[in-house]
């Protein structure tokens, strides 16, 4: 798969996740299979802003290449700016733009899922971002629209066709639906073919490997975006490789080595963070995700979940069952799930989808989604 002028092999990419998919965790990712490795959604405003907090966001590892960045924006001339930051301080090798993101304090101020419902502001956002990038290819990942009655993905890979989007990626839920529901591949299949001219990667319900390949077989996509998959389990990229490759082969760690990566995790959001506490308190949510099926006891858990120091999570590593074999049927949803009951979003955000207005403090200075 060619994302303008970058290889993908095998054709995955790691979705960026909010609090998620720092450098600790990419690199982890990167280690067990090749792919695209996204970072977490920063915000533009924020990012020209130089908000120290978003600077730190976006670094990565000497071993991490090439660079991906998602911006999430909502105002034309901030995005640009933004992305002409990015090209010409050597930022990123990549730049991906957010319209998927369905969370209320995204969506209430247009942003993120809500966005390509007005449909000429996107286009000015996506024109923005390509004659401001120079050679880097600029993509964009979206949700098939705000409801069932209000579906967008169509228009919106028409209009990042023609105005020069390198590859789309399609979460294929709408914002209400939210991470509930079951994804709909079959709307994956008809944006590739209203878009055949550009890559066309699809999203959602991939939790093994085979999965990714049953949704590139069905749909016609040219790649898969992994998110809630990889929750506790980065060796899915290792998967996804042999997949890709036509080998059978699939990790299957015992939890001794699982308990080898969580170490390693936690390790290396200390070197995030710079302040191992506030590493330590990150890791926490991981370990629900990384111990998924196995035999834990309660009081195990509640010690690994609630380790203040990284001793004191290999202390308690430690007293876990090293020789315990991976648990059977846990290629299974991780993660958020559940609908929202609706959307929320500016008011009279759905009267007209072709203005270009924009909601009164659009533009959020707060990283993160």
């Amino acid at each position: 798969m060619k994302i303008g002028p970058i290889g993908v092999w095998p054709p995955v990419v790691l979705a960026p996740m909010a609090g998620i998919t720092n450098a600790a965790f990419r690199v982890l990712c990167r280690e067990q299979g090749a792919g695209l490795f996204v970072c977490e959604m920063i915000t533009t405003r924020a990012l020209v802003e130089r908000n120290p907090k978003t600077l730190r966001m976006i670094r990565f590892a000497e071993s991490e290449t090439p660079r991906s960045i998602q911006l999430y924006g909502v105002d034309p001339d901030v995005v640009g700016r933004a992305v002409r930051m990015i090209a010409e301080e050597d930022l990123a090798d990549h730049v991906d733009l957010n319209f998927g993101c369905p969370v209320p304090k995204v969506t209430r101020r247009g942003g993120g899922s809500a966005l390509p419902y007005k449909r000429n502001l996107l286009r000015r956002i996506l024109r923005q971002a390509v004659a401001n990038a120079g050679s880097l290819p600029v993509t964009m990942k979206m949700r098939k629209g705000i409801d069932d009655d209000h579906l967008t993905y169509l228009d919106a890979g028409r209009i990042a066709a023609e105005e020069g989007v390198a590859a789309i990626a399609l979460h294929a839920r709408t914002a209400k639906q939210h991470y509930g529901g079951v994804a709909d591949w079959e709307a994956i299949a008809r944006l590739k073919e209203a878009v055949p001219e550009i890559p066309v990667l699809g999203n959602g319900d991939i939790w093994c490997a085979d999965d990714a390949v049953r949704m590139m077989a069905r749909t016609g996509c040219d790649g898969v975006v992994v998110g809630r998959g990889c929750l506790g389990r980065p060796w899915l990229f290792g998967d996804l490789e042999n997949a890709f490759n036509g080998s059978p082969e699939r990790a299957r760690p015992t939890l001794g080595a699982v308990a080898e990566v969580m170490a390693r995790h936690a390790e290396g959001l200390a070197g995030c963070f710079d302040i191992e506490r506030y590493a330590v308190a990150d890791f926490r949510k991981h370990v629900g995700w990384y111990l998924k099926g196995f035999t834990v006891g309660s009081e195990l858990r509640r010690e690994l979940a609630t380790a203040e120091s990284l001793d004191g999570l290999r202390e308690g590593l430690a007293k876990l069952e090293h020789d315990q074999p991976w648990p059977p049927n846990t290629d299974t949803p991780r993660g958020k799930s559940g609908e929202r009951s609706k959307v929320l979003l500016p008011d009279g955000w759905l009267d007209d989808p072709w203005d270009c207005v924009l909601p009164q403090d659009a533009e959020s200075d707060i990283s993160g989604g």
